[in-house]
């Protein structure tokens, strides 16, 4: 057996060394030691593996909300902005104000035009009205007058023939007295008559003769009434087929009626759209929300095309959550949810599996990838789904942008 070495008062004695005795207890405590960490990674392996089965977690989610985008209706300069960054906003708040002037002006003449066009329907209507009365009454008084020269036509045929039988009988008168007075005249050579019978029968003769040439004017007449009366009775059928022209007067009078009812209609739109126009100069806000990116100021020329702010929704909220490709394979809608913001620590909210996206978020991006270009790496997508809450959150304040943590219970 060794002896160390004591040294006392410069001697040295030798005792046993128990640094160099052997240690047979240190393999056997490393094994354990080994075997304790083994089971205890099997222990919390199991459990991890039984905590998460039938559950998919991501924290690559974010809270959503609507975002209105504000801008202004007609171009104008903006002589007022009422609100603030960051205030929140009721629906009809009056945001900001532009310049009414000339919006003013605009309705002010388009009422004018309205007044016209509504003095020129009343005009033409009243037209109307006396085309209809007048083409009756013209259609009456032309038939009448064709009946009318019909009749005279059908008096002076009768009055030529008693004017040619009139002419007859004194043609037959005067031969009469042409045969007395040559009976006369040689009775009185023969001295059997006396002068005076034979002037007297020089004087019927004398008349006949003046009473043929009398009945032949009154035959002349009457052939100059006959073609007047055909001439009356032309004139009669003309006025007729100008009557008979009516309907389309009417209709031509019905037809700038129209034209001027079209005209008052616009007049009316056109004053409707000054209106309009004129309450535009006020933005109100037509969503409640908080004012989020103002860029407006007083003094600058609003335009349709330039948002002046937006307002943020915060009343509805809801969580869009990015899960891997190799995740929803058992996500669907309905599902239960449970939700922590980041914001407010250890709260825990339930919601729901709204829908799922119809693609990846990188083949709605404003760059999709072309894979068929190029080299092609594969890089696992990422598919967006909604959440909505469940419980309510009155009490939070959650605003879009937020980040969450989200585990759907795919096994529940």
């Amino acid at each position: 057996m060794s002896e160390a070495v004591v040294m006392r008062s410069g001697s040295r004695v030798s005792e046993p060394d128990a640094a160099a005795s052997p240690t047979p207890a240190k393999r056997p405590r490393a094994k354990q030691v080994l075997g304790g960490l083994v089971v205890a990674g099997l222990v919390v392996g199991g459990a991890v593996w039984t905590l998460g089965r039938g559950k998919e977690s991501t924290d690559d989610a974010f809270v959503e909300a609507h975002v209105a985008s504000v801008a202004a209706r007609i171009q104008g300069q903006v002589i007022k902005v009422n609100v603030k960054d960051n205030q929140l906003v009721e629906v009809g708040d009056v945001l900001v104000e532009i310049d009414d002037r000339d919006a003013k002006v605009r309705l002010v003449t388009t009422e004018a035009d309205l007044l016209s066009a509504k003095a020129s329907l009343s005009a033409i209507e009243t037209q109307l009205t006396l085309t209809e009365k007048n083409v009756d009454a013209n259609l009456r008084q032309a038939k009448g007058g064709v009946v009318q020269a019909s009749a005279l036509a059908g008096s002076s045929r009768a009055t030529i023939d008693q004017a040619k039988a009139d002419v007859d009988a004194a043609e037959s008168r005067r031969a009469l007295a042409e045969i007395e007075l040559q009976r006369a005249t040689k009775l009185h050579g023969d001295g059997a008559t006396a002068q005076a019978d034979l002037d007297a029968k020089k004087a019927l003769f004398d008349q006949a003769v003046a009473a043929v040439a009398q009945a032949k004017a009154r035959e002349q007449n009457a052939l100059v009434g006959i073609t007047n009366a055909a001439g009356n009775i032309e004139t009669a059928q003309g006025r007729l087929v100008a009557a008979q022209a009516g309907p389309e007067q009417v209709e031509a009078a019905r037809a700038a009626v129209a034209v001027a009812k079209a005209r008052v209609a616009q007049a009316e739109a056109a004053v409707d759209q000054a209106k309009l126009n004129l309450s535009y100069t006020q933005v109100k806000a037509q969503v409640r929300g908080v004012v989020s990116r103002r860029s407006v100021e007083v003094g600058q020329m609003a335009d349709p095309s330039r948002p002046l702010m937006a307002l943020t929704a915060l009343d509805d909220v809801w969580i869009v959550a990015n899960y891997k490709e190799d995740q929803i394979a058992e996500i669907k809608p309905g599902q239960p949810v449970t939700i922590k913001v980041d914001a407010f620590h250890g709260r825990v909210l339930n919601g729901h599996v709204d829908s799922l996206s119809g693609g990846s978020g990188a083949r709605f991006s404003l760059l999709p990838p072309d894979n068929a270009s190029g080299n092609f790496t594969k890089v696992v997508q990422r598919i967006p789904v909604l959440i909505r809450f469940d419980d309510k959150v009155d009490d939070l304040t959650l605003r879009p942008g937020m980040s969450t943590y989200v585990t759907v219970k795919t096994a529940h």
